[in-house]
């Protein structure tokens, strides 16, 4: 039975055993029914239908042979929300996958407008302690406790309300769509069904342009509160001959008790990358901070 499509009686008994109605005692039998009603509205129709349209969309995603090891990602949770998104028309069709990660996988999608990014955060695999981490002292996220389950769909909303302000700060992001419980959906970056290159993946003929860019995109983020927390040159992707920083699901507020370290560190491992490409650039982790910090001048 479908929860909530039907309706049960309960009859408790007062501890003396049932009694049983003798026939001739009821002057119309069955008049204490009259007033349920149990025939079928038009809500209970459209939702079995939906619940069969559900059914056959489980039984699509788990048959095709590109979801067969990834099993344990489509769980019926996370089956029922990229139904919501595909209900909502955030999602066309389901592609294959992308890349997978520690936390996430990474899917490929059809959406209205083009080719989307599914990112399905993973509740049983994901590292929560890891997570409570950059979760535990932003005001945005407070009172979350211990609950695993509560702490990853905090993570996936974290993300997609840190990806709305960091394109707000004029910063380049995939541009958030929509997200349901630990299901994220965003712009796809990549051409013909690939991923864009990570930024230590390519060779770079450009790499002081590229470490401006960098440092005034960390200069950005910090002067729109956040912190990415985990930038490297495998959080920024080269795309249509731009910068795009990607995983935003760790980035900070200013306001977190760790902020600092982050950035600190953030500044130290981006130095360091593009210290090794050469070409002139000696650039430091406190250089990096000091320009990332640099206060914004008086408009006045």
């Amino acid at each position: 039975m479908r929860p909530g499509s039907g309706r049960t009686v309960g009859v408790s008994g007062n501890g003396k055993g049932s009694e049983l109605l003798e026939f001739e005692e009821a002057d119309n039998l069955g008049d204490e029914w009259e007033e349920v009603d149990v025939s079928e509205t038009d809500a209970d129709r459209v939702a079995k239908e939906r619940d069969r349209e559900f059914l056959s969309f489980r039984e699509r995603i788990t048959d095709a042979d590109q979801f067969k090891v990834e099993g344990a990602v489509f769980d019926d949770a996370t089956l029922a929300a990229i139904y919501t998104l595909v209900q909502h028309g955030h999602i066309d069709a389901f592609g294959g996958p992308i890349s997978t990660g520690k936390e996430a996988n990474v899917f490929l999608a059809d959406g209205p407008d083009g080719e989307v990014a599914v990112k399905i955060y993973r509740i049983n695999a994901s590292d929560f302690k890891h997570m409570r981490e950059y979760l535990e002292g932003d005001p945005r996220f407070s009172g979350l406790g211990s609950d695993k389950k509560a702490v990853v769909l905090a993570w996936t909303r974290k993300e997609l309300a840190n990806l709305r302000r960091a394109r707000k700060a004029s910063v380049r992001v995939p541009e958030p769509v929509a997200a349901e419980r630990n299901v994220l959906v965003m712009d796809f970056l990549g051409t013909d069904g690939e991923r864009a290159k990570r930024l230590g993946e390519v060779r770079l003929e450009n790499p002081e342009t590229a470490y401006e860019v960098v440092a005034e995109y960390a200069r950005r983020l910090y002067r729109a509160g956040l912190i990415h927390g985990d930038l490297s040159e495998y959080n920024v992707v080269v795309h249509d001959s731009a910068l795009y920083v990607i995983d935003l699901g760790q980035a900070v507020t200013v306001h977190h008790p760790n902020s600092r370290d982050f950035l600190e560190r953030d500044c130290r491992n981006v130095a360091k990358f593009f210290s090794r490409q050469g070409l002139g650039i000696d650039a430091t982790g406190g250089d990096l901070l000091e320009f990332v910090t640099e206060p914004e001048a008086d408009p006045s």
